[in-house]
């Protein structure tokens, strides 16, 4: 995974270097699969091809979805239930700062409970490079959240999990938009004394590719199903 470190806090306590790479089109060195750093945590990439969706919708979708049918609809098979969200959270209006509590599998690996806090993705990319890329339609959406798996997940003292980050970069196409996930997992593994298997990271790896996929087949006509977005219909005949 790539970040950084100098200009972000968080790329610094993950030991990440070059994330500002995701906000080019060019391949990176890992576009698929898992790697480990030298503290031990697992880095997880995953590149998934989102046909006839675009940046705008993923954003839509991330202020919209609140139920345990609406994480049904995006995952049949892994997503479990849908806990809630605090009161960051406005529909249809913000996520950023929100934080979601639910409960999924990763394929074979059980059903488990996680947390995830949202954060602007600025706060993780060098500020100007990531702005001039959405600017330059490089990036047309990102999200960015730390995240923890368990019953006891360790936050810090603004309720932000500790032990892992995401990231999803969407970038427009003319199919549609190629998504970029990036996560970083056991950031304090290493200090508890022991490491994640591989087995998480690829669970991890299979989850996100299809969760994406399931989403693409849907996402559009929800999209356009919201009255605010009825002036960006296609049309068909």
């Amino acid at each position: 995974m790539t970040g950084h470190a100098e200009r972000s806090p968080d790329a610094a306590r993950a030991g990440i270097t070059h994330i500002d790479d995701l906000l080019n089109p060019a391949p990176v060195r890992l576009e698929t699969g898992i790697s480990r750093l030298e503290s031990g945590a697992l880095v997880v990439a995953v590149r998934t091809d989102l046909h006839g969706c675009k940046g705008r919708m993923l954003d839509w979708w991330f202020k919209q979805f609140d139920t345990t049918r609406h994480l049904h609809w995006w995952h049949p098979l892994d997503h479990v239930e849908h806990r809630g969200w605090d009161r960051h959270w406005r529909k249809g209006e913000n996520y950023i700062g929100a934080t979601i509590r639910a409960v999924e599998a990763l394929g074979d690996i059980p059903p488990v409970s996680a947390v995830i806090k949202f954060h602007d993705p600025a706060e993780l990319f060098a500020p100007e490079a990531y702005r001039m890329a959405v600017a330059g339609g490089r990036v047309s959406a990102a999200v960015y959240a730390r995240i923890g798996f368990g019953d006891d997940v360790a936050l810090d003292a603004d309720g932000d999990p500790l032990d892992g980050q995401m990231v999803h970069v969407a970038r427009d196409t003319s199919y549609g938009a190629v998504l970029r996930s990036r996560f970083i997992l056991g950031q304090t593994g290493k200090a508890a004394g022991h490491e994640l298997p591989d087995a998480i990271g690829f669970g991890l790896l299979q989850h996100c590719y299809t969760e994406f996929s399931y989403l693409a087949k849907l996402l559009p006509s929800l999209y356009w199903g919201d009255r605010a977005n009825r002036g960006d219909v296609p049309l068909l005949w």
